[in-house]
């Protein structure tokens, strides 16, 4: 508790807006994105409101990338604060896993409450779906995040060359298009991605009417398992040559 509040002073305290800034940010992309396809494309690819189409694909893409860039310098973060025998690496782990969820989950509602309130767009949410595909992006967040910890504490550069290896991320993730909708040569790659799945699986419960056949839950829990105990465990081996650095 005590490293989560204290990353939110760091964070938000000392900037003016505080968390108005990480409520602002997904709804500017959410805006560009509708007025751009909007501006190309009759009607969205599912409903009829551009806003909500790509508030289903970004919002649970959003809570993913928060919580994989957050826990992924955990360790450097809370440097100082882990050398005292108190606090462990797990800590730091684990307080901003916590926090960037509940932060993001924070901002998922809002956003979510908002257009469906202040725009025309019109839903039947089935939280059920929703709720496993949120649980779901936040595990496979944490996941990744660990092992890239442990990667980026170890060979300084990684972190730079893991963000150049996933920038088309946003892009194949399903944020601005449906899997069913791409030619069967890319569904054959993209199958075996876990965001396309976590996409597919949220949109489901703001589209009642659709219902996707390719979702795996086990190919996404794999995906979440092996980063995760790998990380897990080498951070338990090594996270001392990490701060020792």
């Amino acid at each position: 508790v005590a490293l989560m509040l204290r990353e939110m002073s760091t964070r938000y305290g000392r900037t003016p807006g505080g968390y108005v800034w990480a409520m602002a940010e997904p709804v500017g992309a959410l805006i560009v994105l509708s007025v751009v396809f909007a501006l190309m494309l009759r009607s969205p690819p599912l409903g009829n409101s551009f806003l909500l189409f790509y508030a289903s694909g970004y919002l649970p893409f959003t809570v993913y990338a928060t919580i994989a860039a957050s826990v992924q310098v955990a360790i450097t973060f809370s440097r100082p604060l882990l050398m005292y025998p108190a606090v462990s690496w797990i800590d730091a782990v684990l307080a901003r896993f916590v926090l960037n969820l509940l932060t993001s989950v924070t901002i998922m509602a809002i956003v979510l409450i908002g257009v469906l309130e202040f725009t025309e767009a019109s839903a039947n949410l089935v939280f059920g779906p929703m709720i496993l595909a949120t649980i779901l992006a936040a595990l496979l967040g944490l996941g990744i995040g660990t092992l890239n910890c442990l990667l980026t504490g170890l060979f300084s550069a990684w972190g730079n060359i893991w963000g150049i290896l996933t920038r088309p991320l946003f892009l194949i993730a399903g944020v601005i298009f449906i899997y069913e909708g791409l030619p069967e040569s890319i569904q054959s790659l993209l199958w075996y991605l876990p965001w396309i799945h976590i996409t597919g699986l949220f949109r489901t419960g703001i589209y009642p009417t659709y219902a996707p056949d390719y979702i795996s839950i086990p190919l996404v829990m794999a995906w979440i398992m092996i980063p995760l105990a790998l990380g897990l465990v080498l951070l338990r081996r090594y996270h001392q040559d990490i701060l020792n650095r």
